[in-house]
């Protein structure tokens, strides 16, 4: 199996455009779009017979015949999610809940079971060109984590194929859920300052989580080479750079992924895949 992350410390580098493009590329693909809160691959892939589900999380409902108010469940919750007020009341935030289920297990009289909270939907189809297996979330709104619906779209992933993943932006916990378990991490940033602040976190992250990584650089031509020298300094492998191109914007602005009108940039990304293959020993 090999899992592709595709990710970016900064929002708007052309993360799904690289993701998109490369799914493109690659024959018998699987696409898990993990942007939970703002999913928009599909819009790229135009899926067909979209299959949709309910996704649900568990929250913990007391029962007040077997209550004695003794705050064990609150004082155990990491989360803050329960407050027990003194013979009177036990108040569950279910936003806050990550069902864990440690608030029933530490409950001396059984007083608490969990029950399921429908937080999403995960839809599942194909490409137009059937070629790439879809799979994304999309939170409902108003909802505070996104990390267990990611979670979700992650159990739908698909084993016999190569899989990449579209990771939410930032290095916040939907990140380190979508990147965790993956083979490798594509960092795509522009050459910019924000860029390559945004970058170094994302790095940090990775290390932490020892996945080898290394970078795309979206939108070349722009900014100034700070980007180059730290990669550079850092040893991390500049793996291909999408130049700052009108065509490759337009193709963005209605909806194509730019390697169906530009088809010669299909084998530069299956020759990024190829080289990292190939240096990571990747089966």
């Amino acid at each position: 199996m090999r899992t592709i992350a595709v990710a970016s410390g900064k929002g708007g580098t052309g993360k799904t455009t690289v993701a998109v493009n490369l799914a493109l590329s690659l024959p018998n693909v699987q696409l898990l779009d993990c942007d939970v809160e703002e999913p928009n691959s599909h819009l790229f892939l135009n899926p067909e017979n979209e299959v949709v589900k309910p996704a649900y999380s568990l929250v913990p409902m007391v029962d007040y015949g077997l209550c004695d108010y003794c705050g064990k469940c609150a004082a155990a919750c990491e989360y803050n999610a329960l407050v027990v007020v003194p013979q009177k009341e036990v108040l569950v935030f279910p936003e806050l809940c990550h069902g864990c289920g440690l608030c029933a297990m530490v409950c001396p009289r059984n007083a608490i079971h969990e029950e399921p909270r429908e937080i999403g939907i995960i839809k599942t189809g194909k490409s137009s060109d059937g070629n790439i297996d879809l799979v994304y979330g999309v939170l409902n709104i108003g909802e505070a984590m996104a990390t267990p619906l990611i979670d979700q779209v992650k159990a739908e992933l698909n084993a016999e194929k190569t899989v990449i993943i579209d990771v939410p932006p930032g290095t916040a916990c939907p990140v380190i859920a979508a990147v965790q378990g993956s083979d490798y991490c594509v960092l795509v940033t522009e050459p910019t300052p924000f860029g390559l602040y945004d970058l170094r976190l994302a790095v940090e992250v990775l290390k932490v989580l020892k996945i080898p990584f290394g970078v795309v650089i979206n939108k070349a031509g722009i900014g100034d080479r700070r980007v180059y020298e730290y990669c550079e300094k850092e040893g991390i492998p500049i793996l291909l750079e999408i130049p700052y191109d009108r065509r490759i914007a337009q193709c963005y602005s209605e909806g194509v992924p730019f390697v169906k009108e530009m088809p010669e940039w299909k084998e530069r990304f299956a020759g990024m895949l190829f080289n990292i293959y190939r240096t990571t020993k990747l089966h």
